[in-house]
């Protein structure tokens, strides 16, 4: 009884976060709910072992992060599911701000999902490399590594987009 209170405790207070997470991961809503969902289902019967951690949520992370890797890997989920993004109004440029994002985010989803877990939890959880690598079962070199190669990538995938095109017509 007291583990599931914990438990009931610790979706409520972290929920949020995870789906913010798994939506960084993912691209889409409803896959982010159902991998955190899947996540927290698979925890639950051994919530002593993660509520017994150092930090449990970095323990939920890992388990999110890996789950994510994993079903990435099967054929079934190598469709493209696009979510359309609602408008709202708003007193800032919502648009050009939009427009930045989904160029960020179209960029983030061209790289191999190793390399986009990492940047996702270096610049959207401002995690150190230590817990990157144990977040992605890795040593803290490979983190370095994929977060190096992950930024060359969108750079170089950003430059290319930006520059004017040279092919001529006529």
């Amino acid at each position: 009884m007291v583990e599931e209170r914990d438990f009931v405790s610790f979706v409520r207070a972290n929920t949020t976060a995870l789906l913010r997470t798994a939506y960084l991961l993912t691209g889409s809503s409803p896959a982010a709910e159902e991998l955190v969902q899947d996540t927290l289902v698979r925890l639950y019967p051994k919530w002593d072992r993660v509520s017994a951690a150092d930090v449990p949520i970095a323990y939920v992370r890992r388990s999110l992060a890996n789950a994510f890797v994993n079903q990435k890997r099967r054929p079934s989920s190598r469709e493209l599911v696009l979510d359309v993004l609602p408008e709202r109004r708003d007193t800032h440029d919502a648009v050009a701000q939009l427009a930045d994002r989904d160029e960020v985010w179209g960029l983030l989803r061209t790289l191999p999902d190793r390399q986009r877990a990492a940047l996702v939890m270096r610049f959207f959880h401002d995690l150190p490399d230590e817990e990157i690598a144990d977040a992605l079962g890795c040593r803290v070199g490979t983190v370095r590594s994929l977060i190096s190669r992950g930024l060359a990538s969108l750079r170089e995938r950003s430059a290319a987009s930006a520059a004017p095109s040279t092919r001529r017509f006529g």
